[in-house]
């Protein structure tokens, strides 16, 4: 399952996905109060929140159990995706951002829980008195990775297979 020379760029990836967003919840630490919003400009706030639960709270109120499910959900994702990445051919290149992405902010939101017990927020977008559930930069990493996987399979996907395709004919006449 060793990863190629190719592959580890989106673990590089990975990596620097998790210090931006470490640094960016350090940063809310010091600098923001506990639910008190600092404007930025019309619909978007710094504030500072923590989730005991996953997106938009997700269980956030179920006594601490959860804590586990989503730390084991966040190392299983990420070995299923690094073991898809050592897969991947250099075609393949949205789905080892996309990978990369993933990776990093589950990372970046396990080293909250088990550091914290809990994940840290700080992004609040907002319309008129309707505000979106607070987030980080490692859930917007996560959502941007998903995102690339479905641009992916609804539009490069059959792409890349006749890119392969072609390759296998041409290798297979040249021998």
């Amino acid at each position: 399952m060793w990863l190629k020379k190719g592959q580890l760029k989106w673990l590089l990836l990975s990596v620097v996905v998790i210090i931006v967003d470490q640094i960016s919840k350090w940063l809310a630490l010091q600098f923001l109060q506990l639910h008190q919003p600092v404007n930025v400009f019309p619909g978007f706030n710094w504030m500072l929140a923590f989730n005991t639960g996953a997106a938009f709270s997700f269980l956030g109120d179920a006594g601490g159990w959860q804590h586990y499910l989503f730390s084991a959900i966040a190392l299983v994702v990420t070995a299923i995706l690094i073991r898809w990445m050592s897969q991947m051919t250099p075609e393949e290149k949205l789905s080892g951002i996309a990978s990369g992405l993933i990776i990093g902010g589950a990372i970046g939101n396990l080293i909250d829980r088990l550091l914290q017990g809990k994940v840290t927020d700080f992004i609040d977008w907002y319309y008129g008195d309707y505000h979106w559930a607070t987030f980080n930069l490692a859930d917007s990493f996560i959502l941007l990775g998903a995102f690339l996987f479905i641009v992916e399979a609804l539009f490069i996907a059959d792409k890349n297979k006749v890119v392969l395709e072609t390759k296998a004919k041409a290798e297979a006449e040249h021998e």
